[in-house]
């Protein structure tokens, strides 16, 4: 019933309603994980056959992942790769495709300024809980400045600034396209906009431009090499498949590398993995959560009583992105899981596709 009822108001959205309970160990202390060296391309490996994994079926897996237009696939165990995997070729040229090429995030990039608000915090740049027009200025929007001012920087973390969907472009960023619908924290709507000015707001606040606070904040000390690009009103990030597993490997390990503590602010880090607010329970800072029985997806304002991966570890979070940009987190079981590619269908977040490849995953393991 719940399935028929996405499909024809989604089209593209498919779920299976039948919650999986994995047989899930406990996680190897963090002081165990791998992690590769920031100045070099060098990261350990470990086999399938050394975790005692189902290798026909990660042949499967692989297949799956070719067949739905994958360009790039990389599970990170302990932090040690187990598989990697490259499809298809360079943006740019005829090469292949392959470790060295660079792939975007699409919104899984919004996890990035998730992190990078709340690095910005620690260094008393900003406060979440701040009017957003303390950073942006005064009629940023075209809100009547009572329904404004009710705006902070945590309503832009939360997709909650209650800016009208109904504009024809819910990516513009100008003011004539920021217009009020309902007070902010009272709606959760997928608002990109409302997102994509979070990136002025730290800018702004840190008085160099966002490129430059993610590589001296971030990229350098993990060994990241992204960019953001930018493309119409958005900004994009664009890395390598392993950048996005280093980034990844940082999330596991609580905004930890290695020895080196980059997020410090634990209380910041919980609340960016946990429901954020009560309207929509499969959302964080920017991140989605699985296992919280009820959902908004993009493009609808009401909630599904399932789960986002309902296939997938109950305690898996998520980078998601246009046509399958994935990074998958499993505590649990101190897994990554990086997807990168073209679209699997035309879903514009195919949740569908992601699932199905946790099925497989679960064989896997």
């Amino acid at each position: 019933m719940i399935r028929t009822l996405i499909f024809i108001l989604l089209i593209s959205f498919f779920f299976s309603c039948e919650k999986k309970d994995p047989d899930t160990p406990d996680p190897v202390p963090a002081a165990q994980l791998y992690f590769p060296p920031t100045t070099s391309n060098t990261w350990a490996t470990i086999s399938p056959e050394v975790l005692n994994w189902d290798e026909p079926a990660l042949e499967e897996l692989y297949d799956f992942l070719q067949t739905n237009n994958t360009r790039a696939f990389i599970i990170l165990k302990d932090g040690k790769i187990v598989a990697e995997k490259y499809w298809g070729n360079n943006v740019l040229n005829t090469a292949p495709f392959d470790q060295n090429s660079n792939w975007y995030w699409a919104s899984a990039g919004k996890t990035v300024t998730a992190f990078l608000v709340g690095l910005a915090q620690q260094k008393a740049l900003l406060n979440i809980e701040d009017k957003t027009s303390d950073y942006l200025g005064k009629n940023w929007t075209s809100m009547p400045l009572e329904k404004e001012d009710l705006i902070t920087v945590r309503h832009q973390l939360t997709m909650t600034t209650g800016l009208d969907f109904r504009v024809n472009d819910i990516h513009c960023t100008d003011q004539e396209c920021l217009q009020y619908k309902a007070d902010a924290g009272t709606q959760w709507y997928y608002h990109n906009a409302a997102y994509t000015l979070l990136e002025q707001v730290v800018s702004n606040a840190a008085g160099v431009s966002y490129n430059q606070f993610t590589d001296t904040e971030l990229e350098s000390k993990t060994g990241m090499s992204g960019q953001w690009i930018k493309s119409g009103y958005n900004n994009v990030y664009w890395s390598k498949a392993r950048d996005a597993a280093r980034f990844g490997l940082l999330i596991l390990n609580e905004g930890i590398w290695d020895d080196t503590p980059i997020l410090t602010n634990a209380e910041y880090y919980r609340d960016m993995i946990n429901t954020s607010q009560n309207l929509n329970l499969s959302y964080g800072y920017l991140w989605w959560l699985n296992g919280k029985g009820s959902i908004i997806l993009p493009g609808i304002s009401f909630p599904f009583n399932i789960d986002i991966a309902p296939k997938a570890p109950s305690d898996l979070f998520a980078a998601m992105g246009k046509n399958g940009q994935f990074i998958d987190i499993v505590p649990s079981q101190n897994l990554v899981v990086v997807r990168m590619g073209e679209a699997p269908g035309d879903a514009l977040v195919p949740v569908e596709f992601h699932d199905d490849m946790w099925e497989i995953l679960g064989r896997v393991f």
